[in-house]
């Protein structure tokens, strides 16, 4: 090995490069990338970091050395309840973690399993419709990104629970959202105990604390049904009515291998499966209908290919899961969203479990290192034509997915750690933007046009758009 550190800005004394992260650090990143390369190294207090910013690091760091990149760098936040030991998004990749993940993925995320919850997702899907339709008819603006929690919401928890979590425009609805919202935002923000250690145990800025509030509420909520399943899988015997859902299938995998799974780690499953499940999902589908409504014509011409394949008929407007594939113009307009506004920019952070090499430049053991997706998707070399630009028919025609192999375009990561939900994500992703576009033409706030939309983010674990996106639907 050479022995040579990733270049980077000079770090100020103790906190080091602290201060040019700003606002929103993966933009901050990216423009320092532009000065000190796409593989570079950053003070962040007592911390040293290395940030991969190009397509081609990111496969070095997420396909070439996956196995040795392939732990995590703990933040603060997920120490409430213990959540990060026990936590497929955070536990090192043990044989607990593969026994987690291999759970997860078989009960829900394998195309057998998405296929036979179609029908959920439809109802779901229905519902949606049903309540833009009805603000439509009362000529009543719709808090898109609120609609699309919800319903992305609703769904998760009937398919762990069978039961909805939330519903449009209720108090109960923003509370919940609040809580995973916050969840996740905690989770991303820059913690003063995470790059000074000896912090940790004076939680200066009190993310700790508040971490423990929501990720407690989450927990004594999943307790409840876990309490009330088992009661009645006891008291009804054979009487008993099984449950199509996931905490049906956790509590017999239970049952048969209680050395593999406890409580505990069906609690903590759940909370990993509707925090990423809910947020991400909603947030892409805040930003692709964002961008839609500053490009009218673009609205037009994903609108003209659903018509097209599911036809003008009123009784039809929902999309099936099947005709997705018919439809590359939509198809292509959500992989520009995921380019342009990945929910999660920095992925989780990965760990160095030994010195490796990338690129001529030594990592040492114990390095954070951040995947900056939002920088490799607006990369000049990866994106020649206007990488800054929404321009969906640059994917026309191309092979590029967003399912890993492609590293200019990895929302989702990819290797061992990559998120399992995709699937699922791309199935909904698609079914909500389809039925706000087809069946709905959308009126902006008086006095606004296309191009007033505020496009700024908010940094997070999930990037939220920073002025929620309102608009007045107008059933065609």
């Amino acid at each position: 090995m050479s022995g040579k550190l990733p270049p980077g800005p000079f770090p100020l004394p103790i906190i080091g490069n602290i201060h040019q992260l700003g606002q929103n650090p993966n933009q901050s990143m990216a423009k320092l990338a532009k000065i000190y390369g796409p593989i570079m190294s950053l003070r962040l207090g007592s911390r040293f970091t290395v940030v991969v910013s190009s397509p081609s690091m990111a496969k070095e760091v997420l396909q070439k050395n996956d196995q040795v990149l392939a732990s995590r760098t703990i933040a603060n936040a997920v120490e409430a309840h213990g959540h990060y030991s026990v936590s497929v998004a955070w536990m090192s990749p043990t044989n607990q973690w593969r026994t987690l993940r291999k759970i997860s993925k078989e009960r829900m995320f394998t195309i057998q399993s998405l296929d036979a919850g179609e029908f959920l997702r439809q109802k779901k899907i229905q519902e949606l419709y049903d309540y833009v339709r009805g603000c439509s008819a009362r000529g009543e603006t719709v808090n898109i990104g609120e609609a699309a929690f919800t319903t992305t919401l609703n769904l998760i928890t009937t398919t762990l629970f069978s039961v909805d979590f939330a519903a449009y425009n209720s108090n109960t609805s923003q509370e919940l959202k609040e809580i995973v919202s916050g969840v996740t935002e905690l989770a991303g923000t820059p913690n003063f105990a995470d790059y000074f250690p000896f912090l940790r145990f004076f939680d200066p800025q009190g993310i700790l604390k508040e971490s423990r509030y929501y990720f407690g509420r989450l927990l004594d909520t999943f307790d409840g049904y876990i309490s009330e399943r088992e009661a009645h899988r006891i008291s009804l015997g054979n009487n008993y009515v099984r449950k199509n859902d996931m905490l049906e299938a956790l509590l017999d995998h239970r049952d048969k291998n209680p050395s593999e799974l406890s409580r505990k780690d069906i609690k903590h499953l759940l909370l990993d499966l509707l925090v990423a499940g809910s947020d991400t999902t909603s947030v892409t589908v805040i930003w692709a209908m964002a961008q839609l409504l500053r490009n009218p014509e673009k609205r037009a011409k994903a609108r003209a290919e659903l018509e097209q394949v599911i036809g003008r008929q009123k009784d039809q407007v929902l999309l099936k899961e099947s005709d997705i594939s018919r439809l590359p113009y939509l198809q292509a307009i959500i992989k520009e969203t995921f380019r342009l506004h990945p929910a999660d920019p920095l992925l989780v952070p990965h760990r160095a479990e030994e010195d490796v090499e990338i690129n001529g430049y030594i990592v040492p053991k114990d390095t954070n290192i951040l995947v900056n997706v939002w920088a490799t998707g607006r990369d000049s070399e990866a994106w020649s034509d206007r990488p800054n630009e929404f321009i969906p028919e640059r994917f026309l025609g191309s092979g590029i997915d967003a399912r890993g192999q492609h590293f200019q375009l990895i929302p989702f990561g990819s290797g061992r750690r990559m998120c399992p939900g995709q699937p699922l994500a791309h199935r909904m992703v698609h079914l909500m933007v389809a039925t706000l576009i087809r069946n709905f033409e959308w009126k902006l706030e008086e006095g606004m046009k296309p191009e007033d939309i505020d496009m700024n983010e908010k940094f997070g674990l999930a990037v939220q758009k920073a002025v929620p996106l309102k608009a007045v639907p107008i059933q065609i």
